[in-house]
């Protein structure tokens, strides 16, 4: 399915910075990535998507720059734009073709020769073999997601980038989104965009924490866990005393139950006598992270 790699992979962030005006969008981003599923982690307007539209050289950077396998993609972009696929978070399709002929004629701009075999087989990838000859309007979001990581990998690209992929489907794709990602991080180096942690949490070998412009952390999940051991906390509230923990705490979650709720904080002390200090979460980690609570 896939070629085989007769070379590392690296990419290589140094030193990036974006304005746009007087807004900085990014400041000071050092990366470096190699094989396997990189989560990049942020809320909306953190500066994922302007980092990925620089790596993928649409943009240019304000200040440093990209290396691809070694040459400054920022001098030369066709180095990068030849070796990646990509998926956007707004990922349009025909709705009157077939899922086939989409990839077909996806492959023909692109000027891709010979692709009918690669279309099947990329098919077959997306669990989507058994429906080729459906029209695309007639798909779940699932389904299109699905067609969007196929047209993604119509050139076996060396580097996929996947933004807020999972946004909108139903657990049962998110999934089977997940799993495909994962499979697919052996031979290539994955980007995967999104302020979803459980879907970093179930791919991601490698995290990355943008926070308004900033680089917060980088680290796999287990580390980024590690540092944040002592700042997860569980007790049960009164009902009526839940709008008050929300303002007074970072709240990761609630659950209601019949004497009261289940609260889980982050906080770097015991934020009640009542409370019990619980094993943080990736999710509590990132929190932590965002609220100030631990240092990168």
């Amino acid at each position: 399915m896939t070629l085989q790699r007769d070379r590392p992979l690296e990419l290589r962030i140094e030193g990036l910075g974006k304005r746009f005006g007087e807004t900085r969008a990014l400041q000071n981003i050092d990366l470096r990535l190699d094989t396997g599923v990189t989560g990049l982690l942020g809320a909306n307007g953190a500066g994922k998507s302007t980092l990925m539209r620089i790596v993928t050289g649409v943009i240019d950077p304000t200040e440093g720059s990209v290396h691809w396998n070694g040459t400054d993609v920022t001098d030369d972009p066709q180095t990068i734009r030849r070796d990646v696929g990509y998926l956007p978070q707004d990922f349009g399709v025909y709705p009157n073709l077939t899922a086939k002929e989409f990839l077909s004629y996806l492959a023909a701009i692109r000027g891709l020769n010979s692709p009918d075999d690669r279309i099947t087989d990329l098919l077959e990838l997306v669990n989507l073999g058994d429906v080729h000859e459906k029209r695309l309007g007639d798909f779940s979001g699932g389904m299109r997601q699905r067609v969007g990581i196929a047209q993604a990998l119509l050139s076996d690209p060396d580097l996929l980038i996947v933004d807020e992929p999972t946004v909108g489907l139903d657990p049962t794709e998110r999934v089977r989104f997940r799993n495909i990602l994962a499979d697919l991080a052996d031979e290539r180096v994955v980007i995967l965009s999104t302020h979803i942690v459980p879907d970093v949490e179930a791919t991601a070998n490698d995290v990355a924490v943008l926070h308004d412009g900033y680089l917060r952390a980088h680290a796999p999940p287990g580390e980024l866990i590690e540092r944040a051991a002592g700042t997860a906390w569980e007790w049960t509230a009164p009902s009526a005393d839940l709008a008050a923990l929300r303002r007074e705490y970072t709240v990761s979650s609630t659950s209601h139950h019949q004497d009261g709720v289940r609260a889980r904080v982050i906080s770097d002390t015991r934020p009640t006598a009542d409370a019990k200090s619980v094993e943080p979460t990736l999710e509590d980690a990132y929190l932590a992270l965002l609220a100030g609570d631990r240092s990168p």
